[in-house]
């Protein structure tokens, strides 16, 4: 098995018609229990919505928005500023804009299960910001405010709720920067000479008020009233809700359980919950965030019959016969029809009435092609499955699908019967590759550059494909649009559905993300070439930049199937003026020219996601001596530095459980990957063997843990102790990333052997120095540098080493995990002195 296989196998061994593409529905159409379905009828008296704003996956209060949307029963969105792409990752070694999509889907995920609606906005999360100031202006302020007022204007709340306030007080700049710049957009948003370019597509709007969900730090759940001067208001939400069997407390902890990644799985939480919300602008507020505003059939000119409609549909429906509601149902829609269809609630309640329709019905269709992606161009064959699940006369009249194919029907369908319609359709030859649309351009000063204002705030693309049929139901028609997904049967999961995407003609991936030359000797590149369609062929060359050599100029590739591989090598040779830089795959075929790789996102908890990034890795040339040759890893949460390791021309052992039941001598140094210490819990057997490695002349590298013990995170440490005498490891860091780094003793051989490091050996460091310090150190220890962030006082934990017996042990805060694969230099040179310590 190959290192980067291992490592992948040790890390983590709606409504069926929405206003937006807020929340596709990559899976099978959701069954609707009837009293789902008696909660979706009460909905549709309800005309009100509230808009909640965070800064993270994960910092949204689940409790208050499935109290929201399934008690209040308004319409909930969910702005989270970023995609949490600056988090660490509990289950794998995405980091970046990888951990970003992987949070994305999670809050996906998190609103199935408690109801809202989700949206970003384009702001990039670049790492733990200590004030707002520095949040507002590494994203620029005037970018992300008006995603903010787009947001607002486009959604029309009634209520906006912050869950941070606009200060310290928030723990954190991305944090405090989402209660600044809600408040701003909640000024500005009525204001049509703000960000007037938005107009084209929306409308001014202003909010009734803004409020504050405020929370007692460290003590999230708490009842406690919260020592806050102003208009503050409490609410019960821990409600139960008979119709779904569960309280809004447990549905809550299964939302929040969704954000894998972070290990935020939480206990379900029954009983009283008072929620307390302090007024931050606009109308006084007495009892309840909705108060004075109108939430009824009354906002809506003309609209006086359909609220006794809608009652009446309520006292007649049978949750045994559900679809004896279709002949009121469908007069409803006929009657919402005539009213101002420019109206946001007109739309959203025809809308609402045609998912009650399908619910009523069972009514169950979905489009499934035979392969998981195709190329532009490419024909591919589509298979629609549709059932009547009722005995209410129903007509199939056609299906059509957005490549512009139709297929007219006009088939009535029996109940229960399954009508099977198959499709030969063209992808157009203009179709757009399926990359995120947020990572469509390089990120620039900490914004995702995205052009199209109809796309900002989407959590996702629309779908690469949609199929759409149209039925008639009680003398009318009605057509309903779902995306064509893929769906294979694992024959231990049952059925997956993965969406459907559209993709390059061939990708490459080089083996490596980082080449690291410590000389003039050439270094093998290898190319995987993957074919996404039948009968691909050309050239493949890489280009580098001036200084290198690489051999051959180019290589003929042919790929006779889909999906089909050819891995090819090329010889890359640093001269002495070679500059650090990027080689980039290009290949040539009679279609055109193709510069993307292929990175595949798979955990069961998320739908498959498909990336195309550039087919580029980093070069660095650089000074660097090793003398430690055999190295032994312990996989923690996910990471990339044993490539690394590789790279610098060290042996990797991967050591498990029955390693580590050895005997350790052989290796020269011994790394522990990061959060290996808070998930791996076969540790606390082994930690004795680790200390008398140590003890006996060996040389152990411990990477960042988090301490635990916190409301949210349940993954304490594993042992009692870490290291051979005693030290904490506390929530301190240093985020600013050119933070100046003082060597505490410029003596001391971690700075000097092999390699001399210097101040240059902290340039080009990205997103932080280091998280998760040590603190209260045993005298036995040294600290090697301190650092701090501006205005603060200095750290010293980044670094903390000691010898014991003949040994040396080391534990570090310093974010190697991110440096290494992100090819900094300097970070290379001081992780060899480490790892050489004693050679």
């Amino acid at each position: 098995m190959s290192l980067r296989n291992y490592l992948s196998a040790c890390v983590l061994a709606f409504s069926l018609a929405s206003v937006s593409f807020a929340q596709v529905p990559y899976g099978p159409i959701k069954p609707a229990p009837p009293g789902d379905i008696l909660l979706n009828l009460k909905k549709l008296n309800v005309l009100g919505s509230v808009l909640y704003v965070a800064a993270h996956p994960d910092d949204e209060n689940t409790l208050m928005l499935a109290y929201l949307a399934k008690d209040r029963l308004v319409r909930t969105g969910y702005l989270s500023l970023t995609r949490g792409d600056g988090g660490q990752n509990l289950i794998g070694p995405e980091q970046g804009e990888n951990i970003g999509i992987i949070r994305t889907q999670e809050l996906l995920a998190a609103r199935r299960i408690d109801g809202p609606d989700q949206f970003f906005s384009r702001a990039y999360d670049f790492g733990f910001s200590k004030s707002t100031d520095e949040a507002v202006r590494t994203w620029g302020q005037e970018k992300v405010l008006a995603d903010v007022v787009w947001r607002i204007r486009k959604y029309q709340p009634d209520v906006i709720i912050t869950r941070f306030p606009p200060d310290s007080r928030a723990g954190h700049g991305h944090h405090s920067a989402s209660g600044f710049l809600a408040e701003e957009a909640f000024k500005i948003s009525n204001d049509p000479t703000k960000f007037p370019e938005q107009l084209k597509y929306v409308k001014p709007w202003q909010a009734k008020r803004i409020l504050w969900n405020v929370f007692i730090p460290g003590a999230f759940m708490s009842n406690k009233k919260p020592d806050e001067a102003g208009n503050l208001i409490g609410i019960e939400t821990g409600l139960y809700n008979p119709l779904l069997g569960k309280s809004y407390g447990e549905i809550a902890a299964e939302s929040r359980s969704q954000h894998k990644s972070q290990g935020f799985g939480v206990p379900a939480n029954r009983g009283e919950k008072i929620d307390y919300l302090l007024l931050k602008g606009g109308d006084p507020v007495e009892k309840d965030p909705l108060d004075g505003i109108d939430t009824s059939w009354k906002r809506v000119p003309g609209s006086n019959a359909v609220q006794a409609q809608v009652n009446q549909l309520i006292a007649n429906f049978k949750p045994d016969q559900p679809n004896a509601s279709i002949p009121a149902l469908t007069q409803l829609y006929e009657s919402i029809s005539k009213l101002d269809t420019t109206n946001l609630y007109v739309k959203t309640k025809r809308q609402e009435v045609e998912t009650l329709i399908q619910e009523c019905l069972g009514l169950w269709f979905e489009t499934n092609p035979t392969d998981y992606a195709a190329t532009p161009g490419e024909s591919i064959k589509l298979l629609s499955n549709i059932v009547n699940r009722a005995d209410t006369p129903i007509k199939l009249l056609d299906v059509r699908y957005s490549t512009g194919y139709d297929t007219t029907l006009n088939l009535p369908l029996k109940a229960n019967d399954v009508v099977v319609v198959s499709a030969q359709v063209t992808i157009p030859k203009t179709h757009k590759i399926s990359q995120p649309y947020w990572l469509e351009k390089p990120i620039v000063k900490g914004v995702f550059q995205v052009d199209d204002q109809q796309l900002i705030g989407l959590p996702e693309n629309p779908p690469a494909l949609t199929a759409s049929y149209t039925f008639e139901i009680n003398g009318q028609r009605f057509t309903f649009s779902r995306p064509v997904v893929y769906k294979s049967t694992d024959p231990v999961d049952g059925e997956v559905y993965r969406p459907f995407i559209i993709q390059p003609d061939v990708t490459a991936n080089l083996t490596e993300r980082v080449y690291v030359f410590a000389g003039v000797a050439p270094k093998t590149a290898e190319l995987v070439l993957k074919a996404g369609r039948p009968n691909v062929s050309g050239t493949v060359k890489i280009e580098a930049p001036a200084g290198w050599r690489i051999e051959p100029a180019s290589v003929p590739f042919s790929l006779a199937g889909k999906g089909s591989e050819q891995r090819v090598t090329f010889t890359i040779t640093p001269t002495e003026k070679a500059q650090n830089g990027k080689l980039q795959a290009v290949m040539s075929t009679p279609a055109g020219t193709f510069t993307t790789g292929l990175r595949i996102i798979a955990y069961k908890h998320i739908p498959t996601q498909t990336l195309f990034p550039p087919a580029e890795a980093k070069l660095v040339k650089l000074d660097v001596k090793v003398t430690a040759k055999n190295i032994g890893y312990i996989v923690g949460a996910g990471d990339e530095v044993p490539a690394a390791l590789q790279q610098m021309g060290c042996k990797v052992t991967m050591l498990g459980p029955a390693e580590l039941s050895r005997n350790l001598s052989a290796y020269d140094a011994i790394v522990v990957g990061v959060r290996a210490y808070n998930i791996n819990g076969y540790l606390a057997n082994y930690q004795s063997n680790l200390m008398e490695y140590v003890k006996n002349g060996g040389n152990l590298i411990v990477q960042y843990v988090t301490p635990g013990g916190s409301s949210f995170i349940q993954n304490g440490l594993k042992v009692n102790s870490l290291g051979p005498y005693p030290f904490k490891v506390v929530n301190e860091r240093v985020t600013e990333e050119d933070a100046p780094m003082t060597f505490i003793n410029p003596q001391h051989p971690l700075l000097n052997y092999p390699n001399k490091i210097t101040q240059a050996d902290f340039d080009g460091w990205i997103q932080e120095r280091g998280i998760y310090f040590a603190r209260d150190w045993d005298k036995a220890y040294e600290p090697i540098f301190s650092s701090h962030d501006q205005n603060e006082a200095p750290k010293e934990g980044s670094l903390i080493y000691a010898k014991y017996g003949k040994g040396h042990f080391m534990y570090t805060g310093l974010v190697f995990f991110r440096e290494l694969p992100a090819g900094v230099p300097g970070a290379y040179r001081l992780f060899a002195n480490m790892i050489s310590a004693g050679k």
